[in-house]
This record gives structure tokens, C-alpha cells and sequence, in this order.
């Protein structure tokens, strides 16, 4: 019987162990509120290269099961491992404390990468909207322990400031009616801490925007982008990359013709060659065979 034992955990140390899927693992406890996170494990024994997910949602909203779905069956597809992570939200909570959430989520993610099977030289982490503000964030502005080899961004601001004029002088391009809505519970520009599009609060923006954090030697990112973008104005994704040939960083960007805010809008057949194509660019940029 204990010879049946250690040959069948041989195997399984070979082999590598099934799939897990696995929910609600508490990975920061900040202030005493805890952050949760989902993650899929391939099967095999790995090391895999691992992607670690930030949802959207205005800054106040927004889940981690439910805004990033449609990333999660490519990249499993893929030979992804994926964690699909909260983060702190207004009106209780304010910038900076979600992208140290971010961060707290990345070094969580290496710290149990013999646990999970990650290869922490092939971490990219991806965002969407508020996520991809996040993410951008982060991967401009690399933390101690929290360095990633690339970006993927989904129609993340870039510049905030920017942004919030643009949606003051010309309403009628965005979705007014969600993005008050949003500013009325503490997010938009007062998540912040910005409650005027004066002087002060424009450089405070500014300063608080991913387009500052630029700089040579930043990982390579990919931007995906809807051009009718209601809420977040197409043309803040080529001024992030056009910042970043600049200095000799890789950006690159993926078009979605005729697209809206929102990956799950994205439902035409013409529309879906993102996924295709942000598999190619993380394995090839992650030198994934």
C-alpha cells in the first residue's frame, strides 16, 4: 500500500496536478478591510506564465467575477495561470490606496509562485477601464517587489486631467449620465481627492495620471482601445504610447473598430480579433513557446 502511495504522488509530482480553480482567497487585510482574489491554475506542472487581472467600474464599482470575464477563457486557453483581483473603492476609499492594492496583489502573486506554479519572470498584469488606469499606473511607476513584464491595457485613462476637461467642453462625446453617476459616489475626480478642475486640481491630477510615470525601461505595454468609446476618449491610448516610443518603450495598440466602452460590447464577429491577438503579443512578448 505505502509503495501504491508514493508511486501515485511520483506521478502526480510528473505529471503535475489537475486544473484548480479557486475562489475568495483573501490576499491584504489593509486597515482591516479585506481584498479577495479568484485564480485558475492550469494543468501541468508549470511554471506558467501568469496573468493578474484588475476589473473596472468607475473607481466605486465593479467586481472582480464579472468585468474581466471575457479574459478569462483565452488566457486559461492559453496556459494562463490568472488571478482576478478586488481592489479598495470609493466612496470609502481613495487614490493612492487602490493602486497599492495593486501592488500588494503582484507581490502576493510571487510570493506563492512555487505554491501556484508561476513563473515570476512572465507576470503581466491587465486592466480595464479603471483597472487599465491602475495598471497603467503600476506599470509606469514599478514599486519595490512589484515589477512586472508586461502591460495590457483596455481603455484605461491615461491622462486624468486631460480627460476631465475634454468630458467638461464637450459632453456630448461621453456618457454624462454614468459618469456623474459615478462622481456623485466619490469617484471620478474626487477619488482624487480633487473636487474642482481649477489649477490645483489639475495638477494634482496630472500628477496623479499614468502619462507621468512614463519613462525608458518600462515594461512593454498593449493598449486595446475602442474607437467610440463613450466614456474614455480613444485618442488618451496613442498619446500613452506616443509618450512611450518617446523615451524607446514598447507600446502597441489594438483597434477595435466601432467600439464601445466595455470588452463584453464587443460582441460583433468583426471584433473579436483582440483575443487572438493579445495572446500572440503576451506570448511573444513574454517569450511564452
Amino acid at each position: 500500500m505505502l509503495r501504491n502511495i508514493l508511486l501515485c504522488s511520483l506521478l502526480a509530482a510528473t505529471l503535475g496536478a489537475a486544473p484548480r480553480d479557486e475562489q475568495n482567497i483573501e490576499f491584504a487585510h489593509p486597515g482591516g478591510f479585506a481584498l479577495y482574489l479568484d485564480l485558475h491554475i492550469p494543468d501541468g506542472p508549470g511554471p506558467f506564465p501568469a496573468a493578474i487581472l484588475v476589473h473596472g467600474g468607475g473607481f466605486d464599482g465593479g467586481t472582480r467575477k464579472t468585468n474581466v470575464r471575457p479574459l478569462f477563457e483565452p488566457l486559461a486557453d492559453a496556459g494562463f495561470a490568472c488571478f482576478s483581483i478586488d481592489y479598495r473603492l470609493a466612496p470609502q476609499f481613495h487614490f493612492p490606496q487602490a493602486i497599492d492594492d495593486v501592488y500588494t496583489a503582484i507581490r502576493w502573486v510571487k510570493d506563492h509562485a512555487a505554491e501556484y506554479h508561476v513563473d515570476t519572470s512572465k507576470i503581466a498584469l491587465i486592466g480595464e477601464s479603471a483597472g487599465g488606469f491602475l495598471v497603467n499606473y503600476a506599470g509606469g511607476r514599478e514599486a519595490p517587489g512589484a515589477s512586472v513584464a508586461a502591460v495590457v491595457d483596455f481603455y484605461g485613462p491615461v491622462d486624468y486631467a486631460e480627460l476631465s476637461l475634454l468630458r467638461r467642453e464637450h459632453p456630448e462625446r461621453f456618457d454624462m449620465n454614468n459618469l456623474n453617476h459615478h462622481a456623485a459616489n466619490g469617484a471620478g475626480i474626487h477619488f482624487f481627492g480633487v473636487d474642482q478642475l481649477d489649477a490645483a486640481g489639475l495638477a494634482k491630477l496630472r500628477e496623479d495620471s499614468p502619462i507621468t510615470g512614463v519613462h525608458a525601461g518600462m515594461p512593454p505595454f498593449l493598449c486595446i482601445h475602442g474607437n467610440h468609446d463613450d466614456q474614455v476618449a480613444y485618442e488618451q491610448t496613442p498619446e500613452l504610447c506616443a509618450a512611450m516610443h518617446k523615451v524607446g518603450a514598447t507600446c502597441d495598440i489594438i483597434t477595435i473598430e466601432g467600439g464601445g466602452h466595455g470588452m463584453g460590447r464587443w460582441k460583433a464577429p468583426e471584433m473579436q480579433h483582440w483575443k487572438p491577438e493579445m495572446i500572440a503579443w503576451l506570448k511573444k512578448t513574454l517569450k511564452v513557446d
